[in-house]
């Protein structure tokens, strides 16, 4: 007896109306299988990569796609595009557009609400005429590397203002937050006629140095209640800082705010002369009930026609340019060490036995470095 006569019977002993057509007990013919991949996908063609004059052509002309796309140009770690990025870089720096912006460095602490105060204050800078580039460094995980960059979800109302334009870009592990082509990408805006620069911070940390010295305004985001006072604030920070801005001055906070930006104003003026002239100073605000938010402007206002006229304004832009030139040299440097075809070689070797304790880190760095400097 064959297999399927032998199922046909053991089913009929249990079952004995399953061949009759009345049975309620019926096989399926089961189900078709679909295919994996869905039929009507159409993949995307890859975006064609514009030529520099059709970058600076869209720039020139404010289009915030083509501005997007540049920005993730000189973002790029890719070799093939570091000599265009290069050149786009050098283009835009002879328009000169930037050379009457303002650049403006914004950090605080933690839940200071950052977020908040750039979307209410970015609105009151477009509404005065002005054309706002936000950039703002989003934290990566040190894990895997990703980043969030949300603030395009917490700024809704500032993104869909057509004189404004946010860029989140991801830390990516650079020195406390701060991306490493952020320079560029201010350059890249202010070639696009945006005249109001804001520069965001992860948070208080090492990034505040090298936001300082690309932009020529720093504004501290306080608040009050928030650790020990003065003390949960680092001496340098406050040195660094031209307005301390002690937000969500609010509800029952009002008092309380006034206090600890009456601390702040008395620490402020302990401090040597800036060499700027300018006397940093504190005030009060409430980003979300938009109080406060046009003495800021005003106060942030008065600093640029102090600085313009005595000539710190250029002197600042000329220790910028030459802060950067080194700073150009130092990631130069790097990316041709790790980019060597030798170094990529040795390196997971050393890197072993480091691990393995067969070399220490300092005899394993100074010996790559020789064979770098003799494999070039």
């Amino acid at each position: 007896m064959d297999t399927q006569h032998n199922n046909d019977h053991h089913q009929g002993d249990f079952f004995p109306d399953y061949h009759h057509g009345d049975s309620a007990l019926q096989i399926n013919e089961g189900v078709n299988v679909l295919p994996s991949v869905n039929p009507f996908f159409v993949p995307r063609k890859r975006k064609r990569l514009l030529s520099i004059d059709e970058y600076m052509e869209g720039i020139l002309k404010g289009d915030r796609v083509v501005l997007s796309q540049a920005i993730t140009l000189v973002e790029s770690s890719l070799p093939e595009h570091r000599d265009m990025a290069h050149e786009l870089i050098v283009r835009c720096l002879r328009e000169g557009r930037g050379d009457s912006s303002m650049r403006i460095g914004i950090t605080g602490v933690p839940g200071a609400g950052k977020s908040t105060f750039i979307e209410n204050f970015g609105s009151l800078v477009t509404s005065k005429g002005h054309k706002l580039a936000v950039l703002a460094i989003d934290p990566s995980s040190q894990k895997t590397g990703g980043s969030i960059l949300g603030d395009k979800t917490r700024m809704e109302t500032l993104c869909k203002d057509p004189n404004a334009f946010i860029r989140p870009s991801p830390s990516a592990g650079s020195l406390g937050g701060v991306a490493r082509k952020t320079r560029e990408s201010i350059l890249i805006c202010e070639t696009a006629g945006y005249d109001y620069i804001l520069v965001e911070t992860v948070g208080v940390g090492q990034s505040e140095t090298a936001v300082h010295s690309m932009t020529d305004f720093f504004l501290l985001v306080l608040i009050t209640g928030a650790g020990d006072g003065l003390q949960g604030i680092k001496r340098g920070i406050m040195e660094m800082s031209d307005l301390i801005a002690v937000n969500k001055a609010d509800g029952n906070n009002v008092e309380k705010a006034k206090v600890s930006s009456g601390l702040y104003k008395s620490a402020l003026q302990l401090f040597p002369p800036t060499p700027s002239g300018w006397q940093p100073t504190s005030l009060t605000c409430s980003s979300i009930e938009r109080i406060g938010l046009e003495d800021i402007y005003a106060k942030i206002n008065e600093y640029f026609d102090l600085v313009r006229g005595n000539g710190y304004y250029s002197q600042r832009r000329h220790e910028q340019s030459m802060y950067w030139m080194y700073e150009s040299i130092n990631n130069a440097i790097k990316d041709s060490f790790y980019e060597n075809d030798a170094i990529s070689v040795l390196l997971p070797e050393y890197e072993k036995a480091v691990l393995d304790g067969t070399i220490d880190s300092f005899s394993a760095a100074a010996e790559l470095l020789d064979r770098y400097a003799s494999a070039r």
